[in-house]
């Protein structure tokens, strides 16, 4: 499968972002951050385009590669900022770390972090943070269908080596969650009501389990009910699906699941978000109007753009703070 694009909409989305990008960037650095384009020009030139090179490869034999590190690199930042933290590995049978926490048992994806990091040792030995490198790798695989950066990212994170399944638990969005858990815990970010909506848009690509949905679906308020606030055609469609098997899958942006583009915002006017968390976008007057808005592509990819830019810089750790890791899932 492939994605579709638009030629026009995509020129003109690509323009807005490069002219939003000459006000932002000054001197190197990004929205006050220590973070810098062209970070790794002098230390190791050739980091960027490894990285874009594995992801491309990666991406021909998956589509929902795009969907999955861009994952990763949401559940990384949300838990003490984008720092590599969400790749480490337990070093004891008590040490619970953030992979093991409930939201984060499904992510995959690793595997293609790990080989970029193994590329970038041999040419950059300890150069190249994993944090940087899920950033990059999130971008990559979500621009490689349309052959040019969707979004640029400023570089120079450092690797964290602190990894709490509790703070994962306690920092994460939830599918369940109401608008106003969601506002507070984007606002405790540092993340207004703009990145909220942009960024629930990534929901625009990949699948879900029938699990996450499944109480929306037959036990909503505990009585064997639906939530009534999905369209009940869509709904009894998921049910179908979900009857079946609890582990069935299905797409988060129906008819569209491989396609980044717009589509999502189209189907939470129709009733049509997925998840509880999607559905709850169109009970707020002030976020339905940004719906409504993204409702055209180009703004869509303008403030996706921007909200990503924001979101990657959260809480990073830079200079002489934390590590570079030699292997992304171990602690030097």
């Amino acid at each position: 499968m492939t994605m579709r694009t638009n030629t026009n909409f995509l020129f003109l989305a690509t323009l807005l972002v490069a002219v939003l990008l000459s006000f932002e960037v000054c001197n190197g650095a990004i929205n006050g951050t220590a973070l810098k384009l062209k970070f790794y020009n002098e230390t190791c030139p050739k980091a960027e385009n490894i990285v874009k090179t594995i992801v491309e490869e990666n991406a021909e034999f998956n589509p929902f590669l795009g969907a999955l590190l861009l994952r990763v690199h949401y559940h990384d930042c949300f838990v003490r900022g984008c720092d590599g933290s969400i790749l480490l590995d337990p070093t004891s049978e008590t040490e619970q770390v953030e992979l093991q926490a409930e939201p984060n048992l499904s992510l995959l994806g690793l595997d293609v972090i790990e080989d970029i990091k193994t590329e970038l040792e041999k040419a950059c030995p300890q150069t190249v943070s994993c944090a940087d490198i899920v950033a990059l790798a999130a971008r990559d695989a979500i621009s490689a269908p349309f052959g040019r950066q969707m979004w640029e990212v400023p570089l120079g994170r450092r690797d964290g080596n602190v990894s709490l399944a509790s703070e994962a638990i306690a920092n994460l969005p939830s599918p369940s969650s109401n608008f106003s858990a969601l506002l507070h815990l984007f606002g405790h970010k540092g993340l207004n009501l703009s990145d909220l909506v942009a960024l629930s848009g990534a929901h625009t690509v990949g699948i879900a389990h029938c699990n996450v949905i499944s109480t929306r679906l037959f036990n909503f308020t505990g009585k064997g009910d639906t939530d009534p606030s999905i369209d009940p055609t869509y709904a009894n469609f998921l049910k179908t699906r979900c009857s079946a098997n609890i582990k069935n899958i299905v797409e988060m942006d129906p008819s569209s699941s491989t396609s980044f583009d717009n589509n999502y915002y189209k189907n939470l006017i129709l009733r049509k978000g997925l998840f509880e968390s999607d559905a709850s976008l169109i009970s707020n007057t002030s976020a339905a109007t940004l719906v409504n808005q993204f409702q055209n592509a180009s703004v869509f990819f303008v403030e996706f753009a921007r909200s990503m830019k924001k979101m990657g810089a959260m809480d990073v750790l830079t200079g002489q703070q934390g590590e570079i890791r030699k292997v992304c899932y171990l602690r030097n």
